[in-house]
């Protein structure tokens, strides 16, 4: 009798858990194609794929753009449950996109580091600590090891240091039976998440600086055209006072040696003066002559010349 409430209760453990990992499957049947894909991959975002990151991967192989054997993180590994999940045969991994290689984390040699920021701003999840002119360091427990921080590095300080494949299958390794988000290990979800955290503050830093620099030009604009209204153009102004400054100057001459002129010569003097002032004053043509400037030119003596 108890050998039989046994069996009994074995079958219905058995049976309890065939209908929830078929309760499982099939909820993860229903997720979109991109997360289930997104899932297996191992969330590196380390672009060898050709793609800015794992989803972009995803989203390209659900929709027939790549093929599924371009991840060189994710390895022979990932390619079969790619393939398993898709329905498709696994094949070798793409040459072209690199060769499966060992977990490694990226270290700092901290005598060299110059503090240029470059390898901050390279690394998809946030994982290098630092400020500008100082020293950066790379925390090992957010490393994903995508490798794209030592490229741009100036001073080539920064070296990929291979991980024990205990710790690797520890923290990164990610189911065999089924791909989904939960069934992923709490390294490569976190690594997941820093990554879309990334690339939102990326997106609100450029929309902060876009709306600063509008403001700017919207300021710079509205002061233009105030000073546009309220002050006269800056070439004109300059040209008028120069003007003005050239009549001082010549209001302010005062004629010279003319003590020694006989009457009749600063008469002539006078007249001269007294027709340029009309000259200036009249808006008619300089060609047009008053008969008072001709009376004047006939009054004027005549030089005899000297013959030859």
């Amino acid at each position: 009798m108890i050998s039989v409430i046994l069996v009994m209760a074995l079958g219905l453990v058995v049976l309890g858990a065939a209908l929830g990992l078929a309760a499982i499957r099939s909820r993860e049947k229903s997720k979109p194609l991109v997360e289930r894909i997104d899932a297996i991959l191992p969330q590196t975002q380390c672009e060898k794929c050709g793609y800015p990151g794992c989803k972009p991967y995803a989203t390209a192989i659900a929709a027939g753009e790549a093929d599924i054997n371009q991840c060189p993180p994710g390895g022979a590994e990932g390619i079969r449950q790619l393939a398993r999940l898709l329905g498709r045969e696994a094949k070798p991994l793409s040459a072209a996109h690199g060769v499966e290689k060992p977990k490694s984390l990226a270290v700092i040699d901290e005598n060299l580091c110059i503090g240029c920021t470059l390898c901050i701003q390279a690394c998809p999840v946030d994982a290098i600590i630092g400020a500008s002119k100082q020293m950066h360091t790379v925390m090992p427990e957010l490393c994903t090891g995508c490798d794209l921080c030592v490229a741009p590095c100036p001073v080539d300080c920064i070296a990929m240091v291979p991980v024990a494949d205990s710790v690797a299958a520890t923290n990164w390794s990610y189911p065999v039976f089924w791909a989904r988000p939960a069934g992923m290990t709490p390294t490569a979800r976190a690594a997941r998440d820093r990554h879309e955290f990334h690339l939102l503050r990326a997106e609100r830093d450029l929309q902060e600086r876009a709306a600063r620099m509008a403001a700017k030009t919207a300021a710079g604009l509205e002061e233009a055209a105030t000073t546009a209204d309220t002050a006269p153009d800056s070439k004109s102004a300059l040209i008028a006072a120069a003007m003005e400054r050239a009549r001082a100057q010549r209001a302010a001459v005062e004629p010279l040696n003319t003590a020694a002129l006989t009457p009749q010569q600063q008469e002539q003097i006078a007249q001269i003066e007294a027709r340029r002032a009309r000259l200036r004053e009249s808006a008619s043509s300089p060609a047009s002559r008053t008969a008072d400037d001709k009376g004047m030119d006939a009054a004027r003596p005549s030089t005899p010349r000297s013959r030859e």
